[in-house]
């Protein structure tokens, strides 16, 4: 059985940090692509950002770029998202996804075959 448990989130203010991680078992980690999402109250869930497998390719949304970054530890399953320069309008539940297209990275949410339960970051002004 796949898992994907989000953690990191929490409040903090406008300019700030935080670090998310998503630790996966019941899976091959280092043969899946992994993602993160987010979803603001009332908003359709959006693309943070991807990292393939192997090699370390990554692929960021524009919102983002120059402030999150992506990494993983395949000897730990684990992947994360540092978050630097927090806005507000990042606030949002954050969702950490595994895509069995292990090479590739994509911000394609269909793509994506195992989803966690999300951590929520709140960035006050």
């Amino acid at each position: 059985q796949v898992q994907l448990v989000e953690s990191g989130g929490g409040l903090v203010q406008a300019g700030g940090s935080l670090r998310l991680s998503c630790a996966a078992s019941g899976l091959t980690f280092r043969m899946y692509a992994m993602g993160w999402f987010r979803q603001a109250p009332g908003k359709e869930r959006e693309f943070v950002a991807s990292i393939s497998g192997s090699f370390g390719r990554t692929m960021y949304a524009d919102s983002v770029k120059g402030r999150f970054t992506i990494s993983r530890d395949n000897a730990k399953s684990t992947v994360f998202l540092q978050m630097n320069s927090l806005k507000p309008e990042d606030t949002a539940a954050y969702y950490c996804a595994a895509d069995r297209s292990g090479y590739s990275v994509t911000d394609v949410d269909a793509r994506y075959d195992y989803w966690g339960q999300g951590t929520q970051v709140t960035v006050s002004s």
